[in-house]
């Protein structure tokens, strides 16, 4: 991978009253993904949290994040095009799907019929076709997490940031819906970085495994290649 693909995660240090949480320098190929283990307290949604550019200020973070090139490290979120899934899918519930999709689309694409048309087409593709005009409220655990992925798609993000998103899914959903998060990732070519306990969603994923449950003693993450696989 060329330095100005994918996404990098440069010389990041993050530190809480005095106490070093995670250290972490790490490169993430178009279309692969790094998942981050560690068990609660470690500093895994800490570190979402940073490369999203939401980390509260008490934490003290150095180091930089690097997306195609660009150094996201002082850019509004807004600004990262980031695209990011979480553990509940928060679609808006006084709209209806197609709506929860289109207020995700870029103002770019124009024309009522075209917008709608576009936003078909991506529920389509994730296997929720004629459920536009349909009220997030009757959807399924496995529906919802679909259409928060669709949503999140339409977006055009240049990277994905995981946090948890299959953790309140059952044994089967969450099977289903990780190959298709996986699988979007793969052929769209977009970095993401996953963060999870589960040691299943590291495998699904096929990436590099960082486990960061040492870091606050050794000061430093698994190395590229190393940890759960």
């Amino acid at each position: 991978m060329s330095g100005a693909e994918g996404l990098r995660l440069s010389g990041v240090e993050i530190a809480l009253g005095g106490q070093r949480l995670l250290a972490l320098d790490h490169a993430v190929p178009p279309g692969d993904t790094l998942t981050v283990m560690g068990p609660s307290g470690s500093g895994k949604s800490t570190l979402f949290a940073f490369v999203a550019g939401f980390l509260d200020p008490a934490f003290k973070a150095q180091g930089k994040v690097f997306l195609n090139g660009r150094d996201l490290t002082r850019l509004a979120p807004r600004r990262r095009r980031l695209g990011l899934l979480f553990q509940d899918a928060l679609l808006f519930p006084h709209m209806s799907v197609g709506e929860n999709l289109l207020f995700a689309l870029s103002p770019e694409i124009r024309g009522r019929s075209r917008r709608r048309e576009t936003a078909e087409t991506m529920l389509a593709e994730v296997g929720l076709d004629d459920t536009f005009v349909r009220d997030p409220a009757t959807l399924s655990g496995g529906q919802a997490a679909r259409v928060a992925l669709a949503r999140t798609l339409l977006a055009e993000p240049e990277a994905l940031l995981l946090d948890e998103p299959f953790s309140r899914l059952d044994q089967a959903l969450r099977a289903t819906i990780r190959d298709l998060v996986f699988s979007r990732i793969r052929e769209r070519r977009i970095p993401a970085i996953l963060v999870t306990h589960d040691p299943a969603d590291a495998e699904a994923a096929g990436g590099d495994v960082v486990d960061i449950g040492d870091c606050g003693r050794t000061g430093q993450g698994a190395p590229n290649g190393e940890g759960v696989r």
